[in-house]
């Protein structure tokens, strides 16, 4: 209990990806420049679709909502990590790894559930194009997006709370790029096989069935696509639907394996590799696959560009 009562006061040591690399300042520049892609592309993104009012259309909302899920998850871990290496200080108070728990959980667990529905979106902009605007009026993409935000929320702050009521006294170092339940659970000097079940049970429902919604779209996709009578339109569908799921693959990937695999298949050096890819790549790399290569992005773009930073000169 004394060891629990100066966890509290003093906090933990994060000892992340940077710290155990053969090449921290190299590292250090990576993570950086991703940061930095992913805090322009999202944000060039939200601003041309809330600009643009002819992307105002429930497929471009839900991109709008990945975007901000992104610029946030990414400046929950990235922002702290690099400071932290910079300035040669891994601490993080108790009450910041909380926070700092409780965002990535909301952040995460709304991006897996929004995934599904713009997985959904599509399947019924390609399969049922006529139905489109039944299927996918501004009421249903709206209560998509609060079901997202509200579910995730809800398991967030349970899982939070549940975490950190556990005595930590086996170590303060937590050797993980950031606060999550995993590298904890791991520190925790109490019985944790229960709580770890039901952390299996909540990846289950917001990692693989999700999941299993967006493949089960997919393929139908997919058949749709190979009766498209037009090649070109068979080979933009197909290209679209594979880097799309590469992403998807990437980010859920990596999230079940924090989540969903038992603990004996966990190891520091891979646990922070891994959540490398679902907290800083895949933020970056969601806009330029999803979004920019768009040509209506582009040019709503060029129009907000052009409307708001380079204004045209006078007729002379």
């Amino acid at each position: 209990m004394e060891l629990w009562n100066s966890t509290w006061a003093s906090g933990f040591i994060l000892v992340g990806i940077l710290n155990g690399s053969g090449s921290p300042e190299l590292l250090c520049a990576t993570v950086t420049a991703l940061y930095l892609l992913a805090l322009t592309s999202n944000g060039l993104l939200l601003l041309v679709i809330t600009m643009d009012a002819r992307l105002h259309v429930p497929m471009y909302l839900l991109l709008r909502q990945l975007s901000l899920i992104d610029l946030l998850f990414t400046s929950v871990v990235t922002p702290k990590a690099v400071v932290d290496f910079l300035l040669r200080d891994d601490t993080i108070s108790f009450g910041g790894c909380a926070l700092q728990m409780a965002l990535a959980l909301t952040l995460g667990g709304a991006e897996d559930l929004l995934l599904a529905f713009m997985a959904y979106d599509r399947y019924v902009a390609i399969c049922h194009p006529l139905n489109y605007m039944i299927f996918m009026s501004p009421r249903v993409c709206w209560l998509m997006v609060t079901m997202s935000w509200t579910l995730a929320s809800l398991s967030a702050l349970g899982h939070t709370m549940f975490t950190m009521h556990f005595p930590f006294c086996m170590s303060w170092e937590i050797r993980h790029l950031l606060c999550e339940i995993p590298p904890l659970l791991k520190l925790a000097c109490a019985d944790t096989s229960r709580y770890e079940l039901l952390v299996y049970v909540t990846g289950v429902t917001f990692l693989l069935l999700p999941l299993s919604a967006i493949i089960t779209s997919y393929i139908r996709i997919l058949f749709t696509v190979l009766h498209m009578p037009s090649n070109e339109g068979r080979k933009k569908a197909l290209v679209t639907c594979s880097s799309h799921l590469t992403v998807v693959g990437m980010f859920y990937g990596a999230a079940t394996f924090m989540y969903v695999l038992p603990s004996n298949f966990h190891n520091t050096k891979q646990d922070n590799i891994i959540s490398v890819f679902y907290t800083i790549v895949t933020p970056a790399l969601n806009p330029l696959i999803y979004s920019l290569r768009n040509k209506e992005v582009i040019g709503a773009l060029r129009r907000v560009l052009g409307r708001y930073i380079l204004p045209a000169h006078p007729s002379l």
